[in-house]
């Protein structure tokens, strides 16, 4: 039998439960359809792209190999979060184990910079192709992509995995309610009887490091590239160069949007529900990750292509 969270209780905590959104009780209501169909849409749109892309020999290049990337991050983030949630809205199943809570934990503090740094890397393959179009072959390679994702891996997970080892160190001696949807770092530590202090600061130093230099980096190339646009003076060339770059354009802005909104709602959280921080963290790890694919689909001629061409095969 679980603790209850006002017990006095000194025993080790073995299970958390996750109170989702006690003060909005009829978001329960509506939320789970819309949920459920971006969840749905988001695993077979991504699972179509990744096929598409692995199936077809004109997509095996390094700018589809990033976009491979970024669909199998938005999977995991999906398949880490919304389960649970749709879990809990559908059969009120709110108990999760101290392990499996740590892990959604790692999970959501490391991917969520990866794909950050991904977009970076994307961004810089635009930049490559618009500012240096002759030099693109001999930079932009197989190689580049290794390292770049070799270098995606290691740079997260060492620096975000410091997170849920300090927070699964603290000692939890009888609260056992989570005032969330899924186990945020600082939803989960507050419940320690030790002190969280290291912990908040360690976790806002990275964030903003991370985020915040991937986020300047991707503005700084996207404004070289507009530069370079404006210096086109052949027909149509600065049409279709920022045609190449619109795409990557839209996924950013998708990504950093919602991130931006939940950060700044998070900030002045004494003048909206605490409701609305836990709805927007939902909300990006299911939204950019249905709507990615489809952006890349749409607006890819070599994406449609194989899409068409895996469809027929099927068919």
């Amino acid at each position: 039998m679980l603790p209850d969270s006002n017990s006095s209780v000194s025993a080790e905590v073995s299970e958390f439960l996750l109170n989702c959104f006690v003060r909005s009780p009829k978001w329960q209501l509506w939320l789970p359809l819309p949920l459920s169909f971006l969840f749905l849409l988001a695993m077979g749109a991504n699972a179509t792209l990744l096929i598409t892309i692995r199936l077809e020999a004109s997509l095996h290049e390094p700018m589809y190999y990033l976009l491979s990337l970024l669909s199998l991050l938005d999977m995991v983030l999906c398949l880490t979060v919304i389960p649970k949630v749709l879990a809990i809205f559908w059969f009120d199943l709110r108990s999760i184990s101290f392990f499996a809570c740590f892990l959604q934990m790692f999970i959501m503090n490391n991917f969520l910079p990866m794909e950050s740094c991904t977009f970076l890397a994307m961004a810089y393959d635009r930049y490559v192709a618009i500012c240096k179009p002759l030099h693109y072959p001999s930079i932009i390679t197989d190689r580049f992509v290794a390292k770049a994702i070799a270098f995606i891996l290691i740079r997260n997970t060492f620096l975000t995995a410091p997170i849920p080892i300090l927070s699964a160190r603290l000692h939890y001696c009888g609260k056992n309610i989570i005032e969330n949807c899924i186990c945020a770092n600082l939803s989960v530590s507050k419940l320690s009887c030790d002190k969280v202090a290291l912990n908040k600061i360690y976790q806002l130093i990275v964030a903003w490091t991370l985020l915040g230099s991937d986020l300047v980096l991707i503005i700084l190339s996207y404004t070289f590239i507009l530069r370079a646009v404006l210096r086109l003076k052949a027909k149509g060339a600065a049409g279709k160069a920022l045609s190449t770059c619109g795409s990557h354009f839209i996924l950013i802005l998708f990504f950093s949007t919602i991130l931006l909104v939940f950060v700044f709602t998070h900030m002045a959280k004494k003048k909206v529900s605490p409701d609305i921080p836990i709805l927007l963290n939902i909300l990006h790890h299911v939204i950019p990750a249905a709507l990615n694919p489809i952006v890349y689909g749409v607006r890819t001629q070599e994406i449609k292509q194989g899409i068409w061409k895996l469809l027929r095969r099927g068919g």
